[in-house]
């Protein structure tokens, strides 16, 4: 072949594959690639790692996932519903590309025409049902292969049981938490609302979704969560009550509705029932439907349309008959294709399985009725649970809290299994929006918020004798228990941040500006400052333990739209101390700040439960620190409160350390979050704090102290808002911006009046005299509404005997007394915080 002809034959094998791979090469090229998209939750930390708003005020707490299991050690790695060999499934390549409808997570309006018009029990349920009861076949065919293997469970008292009452032996993949209560007691079998499980191995994986993506739960995507397999040595998981167990248990137990992780699965599964509902009624498409820590809400897209009060009586009734039709909720496993197949028709569903859950793998879905959903459970056995339902609240919101995203229509709701709850429930939500702080602060003239300022409040002279007092209170027991107060900055070198780490993950909320060209923020915490102190000069290991308090002001720069009264609020004051000791004095440094919360709760009258939460996944520092840190905690808790009255809360740790949380009940039984007790290893490290020792041997001279947060009541101003709900505005004669009211029964007795006045306030009390022309009556009934704690009635028999009348804010009389004997009386009650 010449050179001309060689030149023509590659010009046309070149032209031949430019025809083929161009076109190949663009489209791959102009493809849309899902990229994950991560909402940062925002918090207004009580202390350097705890929220200080209630678990009500965050989304879902997450039930354990089924992915929390042991490993396996199986070798024969049985062929899975997506195909996929273990190298792929743990370097989590895609085996095949999902054959459905996709979705790209960067598209804003998403729902388009999905959803029309109102329309009751819509074609697609049928459809969707047509879809699982094929799905089911497939996998009931799969699973019949199984053989059972004969299993034991261990109870928490340590009883071994491996049979139910007629002898049939518990078999793995046939017999149920609920048929190993049933074998104990069918009274406990029916109250237990789901199953907390630790296996000592399994028989095989077959019902497990290895790849992280059980359930492909949205609220994880929404809230910026990522998938965690805690490192804690706690392998328990919570497991449904009518789920078949997968292998010998180590220990078995039954929770109750009264249990913090049964009301989570209570909740979700009323969820559900409601999603059921609104599907049922008006053919929304559902979203995310989360419990939180005081119920539950799901929400949905309407397109234009929207729900109004007057479907709260029809989604309570359609949820009732749901209940009525005890419809079971039913665990399936499915692969991404036919999750894709179920939701064809839910373009949210479909952008989530699009973009959460990996091509070829596998999810879990729950069914109830014709409710289906994509979900990691567990769920209550059956709908019928569900004995008191309301539809409590309507609102809008965003698809993934995006304003540029679809408007959804959110509905919350609370249930119980016993109707008295719910009307106890009722009572006390009354009874809340009569105590809102908010409401009450604007009747007694204590606090203000005024729009130049947004997130700071003013503190009018009565609500700041208020916040003086608790600030006092706390002040004393310093004294007492051997804390040293001190006061830092409030302004900081940015530098400061960065060595400490705040302002890598927490620069967002801090208000920062520039001063002679360097970065400054104003502080939100006061553990670097402390710090700072320690390292001033050299220690001994003889002053320790060192325990810093603190009151300095704290800035936090929250979204204006965040901004709740007291409760979240930008400037506030914390009761904050870090306590720097050795490793063998943590335990008594934590009893002792555990018997302090406990002496302040006491006077609060409110209880309290306690957790202990343990390393998490992402934890720094050494396991055997941490192991040896959580263990101190153990045996402190051990002693403050007993063996069996606390709990562990596995994997929910700080990522520097340990942590109690200690969730307090007002009067209301709402729960909140003040108090905290937390260990921190890295900021000792971060500031290389070090103590001298007393060993003479080269290179343990120095040790590394251990640094605990602690706080008993948090923001003080959030306490503020707490006990101002917690008491309704009756505040406790010790802590009371109004003590007393002295009322004169004529104008004659004025003078009388300002002596006996001023008696009292040279003793320290709140003390006024109403001088006004109102009527006797008018003017003891104003000095109750205004809540006085008590009125000292003046007339001519009082002058006379150096005496007042005494009656309470109750209009109980108490009788008349020497002025001096009830100072020294009042005196005494002050004393005892009455």
């Amino acid at each position: 072949m010449d050179d001309d002809s060689f030149r023509a034959f590659l010009t046309g094998i070149l032209s031949v594959a430019v025809c083929l791979i161009l076109p190949a090469y663009i489209a791959y090229s102009s493809r849309e690639v899902p990229k994950k998209t991560v909402v940062k939750e925002k918090s207004n930390s009580v202390s350097e790692g705890e929220s200080s708003s209630s678990s009500s005020s965050k989304a879902a707490e997450r039930s354990v996932s089924d992915t929390k299991k042991p490993s396996s050690n199986s070798n024969n790695n049985k062929e899975s519903f997506n195909k996929m060999s273990e190298e792929q499934v743990t370097q989590g390549r895609r085996a095949t590309e999902a054959q459905g409808p996709s979705m790209d997570m960067n598209k804003k309006q998403i729902g388009g025409d999905s959803f029309v018009q109102r329309t009751k029990n819509p074609e697609w349920l049928k459809t969707r049902n047509d879809i699982i009861e094929k799905i089911k076949a497939r996998r009931a065919e799969e699973f019949s292969s199984k053989k059972p293997v004969d299993i034991t469970v261990t109870m928490p008292d340590g009883n071994v049981l491996d049979k139910q009452k007629d002898g049939t032996p518990f078999q793995a993949w046939k017999t149920s938490p609920y048929d190993v209560a049933v074998a104990i007691s069918q009274g406990l079998a029916d109250a237990s609302i789901v199953a907390r499980v630790t296996y000592e191995k399994y028989v095989d994986d077959y019902d497990a979704v290895q790849d992280g993506s059980a359930g492909a739960d949205i609220m994880e995507l929404e809230e910026g969560h990522e998938e965690e397999d805690t490192s804690s040595e706690d392998k328990s998981m919570l497991w449904d009550m009518t789920r078949p167990l997968v292998g010998p248990v180590s220990k078995l137990e039954f929770l109750k509705f009264d249990d913090r992780d049964a009301k989570n699965v209570f909740w979700h599964s009323s969820s559900h029932i409601m999603g059921e509902a609104l599907e049922r009624l008006f053919g929304n498409k559902l979203t995310v439907g989360p419990p939180l820590a005081n119920g539950f809400f799901y929400d949905s897209y309407m397109g234009k349309d929207n729900l109004r009060e007057d479907d709260y009586k029809s989604v309570e009734q359609e949820v009732g008959k749901i209940a009525k039709q005890k419809q079971k909720f039913e665990r399936v496993v499915i692969t991404k294709d036919e999750a894709l197949e179920l939701f064809a028709d839910n373009p949210f569903k479909v952008q989530i399985l699009t973009n959460k859950v990996p091509d070829g793998s596998r999810t879990t879905i729950y069914r109830c009725g014709d409710l289906i959903d994509l979900c990691r459970g567990p769920h209550i056995a059956h709908t019928g649970k569900v004995k008191a339902f309301a539809a409590t609240q309507i609102s809008a919101t965003n698809w993934l809290g995006d304003t540029d995203n679809d408007s959804l229509q959110r509905i919350y709701g609370i249930s119980f299994p016993d109707k008295k709850q719910l009307k106890v429930w009722k009572e006390n939500m009354e009874k809340a929006k009569e105590r809102d702080h908010r409401r009450i602060m604007a009747k007694q003239e204590l606090v203000f918020f005024h729009e130049l300022s947004p997130g700071s409040a003013f503190w009018l002279p009565h609500g700041n004798r208020i916040y003086q007092k608790l600030i006092e209170f706390i002040r004393k027991q310093y004294w007492d228990r051997g804390y040293d107060e001190v006061t830092t900055p409030n302004m900081f070198n940015l530098d400061l941040w960065h060595k400490s780490g705040h302002a890598m993950h927490y620069k967002d909320n801090m208000f920062c500006f520039d001063v002679e060209g360097q970065e400054f923020a104003m502080k939100p915490m006061n553990c670097p400052g402390h710090c700072l102190m320690f390292d001033s000069r050299i220690r001994s290991y003889r002053d320790l333990p060192l325990r810093l308090a603190d009151f300095g002001v704290l800035h936090r720069n929250e979204l204006s739209g965040a901004l709740t009264g007291l409760t979240r609020v930008r400037r506030f004051a914390q009761d904050d101390a870090h306590l720097f000791c050795r490793e063998d004095q943590i335990t008594d440094e934590v009893k002792a700040a555990l018997e302090f919360m406990k002496f302040v709760y006491d006077i609060f009258g409110m209880t309290y439960k306690l957790e202990l939460s343990t390393r998490p996944k992402k934890a720094l520092g050494e396991k055997e620190l941490w192991d040896k840190a959580e263990a101190s905690l153990a045996l402190a808790m051990d002693e403050f409160a007993g063996k069996g009255n606390w709990r562990v809360n596995p994997g929910d740790g700080a990522f520097y350390g340990p942590k109690i949380d200690i969730k307090v009940m007002d009067a209301m039984e709402r729960i909140h979050q003040c108090a905290t007790i937390q260990l921190d290893f890295q900021l000792p490290i971060r500031f290389d704090l070090k103590y001298t020792t007393d060993s003479k041997e080269e290179g343990k001279q120095f040790a590394r102290p251990v640094m605990v947060h602690r706080a008993m009541l948090g923001s003080v101003e959030r306490m503020f808002a707490v006990l101002c709900e917690h008491w309704g505005g009756k505040w406790p004669l010790w802590c009371s911006p109004r003590q007393l009211m002295i009322v004169p029964v004529h104008a004659r007795f004025n003078d009388y009046c300002e002596t006996v006045r001023a008696k009292f306030h040279k003793a320290g009390f709140y003390v006024d005299v109403d001088t006004s022309k109102n009527t006797f009556q008018k003017k003891v009934r104003s000095a109750q509404l205004a809540q006085y704690n008590y009125q000292l009635v003046v007339g001519e028999t009082e002058e006379t005997n150096q005496s007042v009348n005494v009656r309470n804010r109750d209009n109980e009389v108490e009788g008349e007394i020497k002025v001096d004997e009830l100072v020294e009386k009042l005196l005494t009650a002050v004393a005892e915080f009455k």
